[in-house]
């Protein structure tokens, strides 16, 4: 598919004459960041920066209140938390804060597939039989009245800590106390943490209120950073703000106890050699988001998360490695069963492509797709056709009938949450966030009226857009002004990921000048542009054409090549034509 080329608009000239001590370069990123300039040193500097005192969510004195009581009359404390790289870390995180502080505590995570999302009152129940007097949610509970009502109704009093955004009606919130960063009645100042970040702050406020040594409190709270960054980045939150703090603070814990041999996180030094990361070079968040937390992911995807959750938190040399190599097993099948179902859902939307606003696959009558890799499915479908896409599965209840369930992935353009609450009659369960989601209905008519009426509204809300991807550009640069010094105060941007891109850079009327064809079946190519190679990673054939002296535009990213301790600058092509 074609893309539309995007060149931000240049900086104020004023901006430059203002902050010489800041490179242009930097200074156009941050402008495309809509980092505004009070906020530039915040951003620049994370290792300078304070974090939010976590009291200024409205129920944390309550909440920490309740947790010590509790904690001191020995009462027994159920952590509930979710399936995905996020809840993982955010059970993993409260479990351990709460275990040094004496706390009689269990952790609870629910099966993707026999339970779904969220609180549910069959283990609700089995709660009162465990004596549980406490339950704190992680990463969820928000949407659960219902559930967190019934625990009250059988004497178990409920915390809830998410962040995923809250009813639209304010009678539909869970009657209890609530820390959740985006509570639109509550003054946090960053509204855009991850599970495990707000986890985080409710630990920062028990630890703080805690007899504990303050070398102590602080060495406790920096322990559990590296959690937060993995769950942080695996969840796509945007990484600015506090986020941005926090996953800097993270990264350096993780590579601190790899470079230097110190005593890390077991069970994730081990998950970092089954993923073949080297680990004489730091790890960036590209590989949290594209190694690591696919492999914890795939925990619950196949079975059941409760093993990354073990490699997490166990200590045990041995046990750890059984677990990363069966995580890493787990992760090489749930990628062939996301290709076979892919094909099969490709072959759906195929017939209409481009020609829908909106593309919806379910999975054919007398099978069952995989629920674990639905999400990622309709990623891939809506990357390729840049479309809002439905993946929708078929589960026979015991009765015979059929049930649905259903993950969706969105453009920018479209927002699923905003479809979804005004279609609330056909769904019998729902949550998500604007460009992803997940709803269940319980009857094949609902479903039918559930379609029909989505399509409708996709074509409403998307009649008068373009749909074409585009790829935004940060600067359009002459090739030849290139060095070392300047990709250096660029990676001062670091970490990257969500709302903060790897910058790309677009430079026009480039000869190439050699061509090498890489890789086991030479899949790869890489262009000699002046002084430096740039690389297309798996684009041999489509860039066949091209040939020695030809003139083109590229797109690319700008990273260093170590080679025999010599560095130099190498690019990596994003897309290119010919000038």
């Amino acid at each position: 598919m074609n893309k539309r080329w995007q060149v931000a608009n240049l900086i104020s000239q004023d901006i430059i004459k203002r902050k010489t001590d800041i490179n242009p370069v930097v200074l156009q990123i941050l402008y495309n960041r809509g980092i505004k300039e009070p906020e530039y040193n915040y951003f620049l500097y994370p290792q300078r920066q304070e974090l939010f005192d976590p009291f200024l969510f409205s129920d944390m004195d309550k909440a920490v209140g309740i947790i010590i009581k509790n904690i001191k009359a020995q009462k027994k404390i159920l952590i509930y938390g979710d399936y995905d790289a996020d809840g993982i870390t955010s059970t993993a995180v409260m479990y351990e804060v709460l275990k040094t502080l004496q706390a009689q505590v269990e952790t609870y995570i629910p099966d993707r597939v026999s339970e779904g999302y969220g609180l549910n009152k069959k283990a609700i129940e089995s709660f009162v039989d465990k004596d549980i007097d406490l339950i704190i949610t992680v990463d969820n509970g928000i949407r659960n009245k219902a559930e967190v009502s019934f625990a009250q109704s059988l004497g178990i009093e409920v915390i809830v800590t998410d962040h995923h955004v809250f009813p639209p009606e304010k009678e539909e919130w869970p009657g209890t106390l609530i820390i959740n960063p985006s509570h639109p009645e509550d003054n946090y100042p960053y509204k855009k943490l991850a599970g495990v970040g707000v986890a985080y702050k409710l630990a920062t406020a028990l630890i703080s209120k805690s007899t504990l040594k303050q070398s102590d409190k602080d060495r406790l709270l920096e322990k559990e950073l590296d959690l937060v960054a993995l769950g942080t980045i695996a969840d796509l939150v945007p990484l600015t703000g506090e986020n941005r703090v926090l996953v800097y603070r993270g990264l350096k814990i993780i590579n601190n106890s790899l470079s230097f041999f110190k005593k890390g996180r077991t069970g994730l030094r081990q998950l970092i050699r089954q993923a073949n990361l080297k680990q004489d070079k730091d790890l960036q968040s590209w590989n949290i988001a594209f190694q690591l937390g696919p492999r914890l992911n795939a925990a619950s995807r196949l079975k059941h998360a409760n093993t990354a959750f073990d490699l997490l938190t166990k200590t045990s040399k041995t046990e750890v490695r059984n677990l990363a190599q069966e995580l890493d097993e787990r992760n090489q099948k749930r990628q062939m069963i996301t290709e076979k179902i892919y094909n099969e859902a490709r072959q759906q939307v195929d017939k209409y492509g481009e020609e829908k606003q909106a593309l919806i696959a379910v999975c054919p009558e007398g099978q069952t797709w995989n629920e674990g890799v639905i999400g990622l499915v309709a990623g891939k479908i809506s990357d390729k056709y840049y479309r809002p896409t439905l993946v929708i599965t078929r589960i026979q209840e015991d009765d015979g009938t059929y049930s649905f369930k259903a993950s969706g992935r969105s453009v920018p353009e479209f927002n699923l949450m905003e479809a979804l609450e005004s279609l609330t009659d056909n769904l019998d369960k729902y949550g998500g966030h604007p460009l992803a989601c997940g709803f269940s209905v319980f009857s094949q008519e609902k479903l039918d009226g559930f379609v029909e009426k989505f399509i409708e509204f996709s074509k409403n809300k998307l009649k008068d857009k373009e749909l074409i991807p585009s790829v935004n550009i940060d600067l359009e640069i002459d090739i030849e002004s290139w060095n070392l010094e300047m990709l250096d105060e660029i990676n001062k941007l670091r970490p990257f990921g969500q709302n903060n891109p790897e910058p790309l850079f677009l430079s026009k009327d480039v000869s190439i000048s050699e061509i090498v064809n890489m890789g086991a079946d030479n899949q790869h190519v890489k262009f000699k542009l002046y002084d430096f190679w740039a690389l297309a990673f798996g684009q041999t054939e489509r860039y066949q054409d091209l040939k020695i002296d030809d003139k083109i535009d590229i797109v690319y990213t700008v990273e260093i090549n170590n080679f025999n301790n010599k560095k130099t600058l190498q690019f990596k092509i994003v897309d290119l034509k010919k000038s």
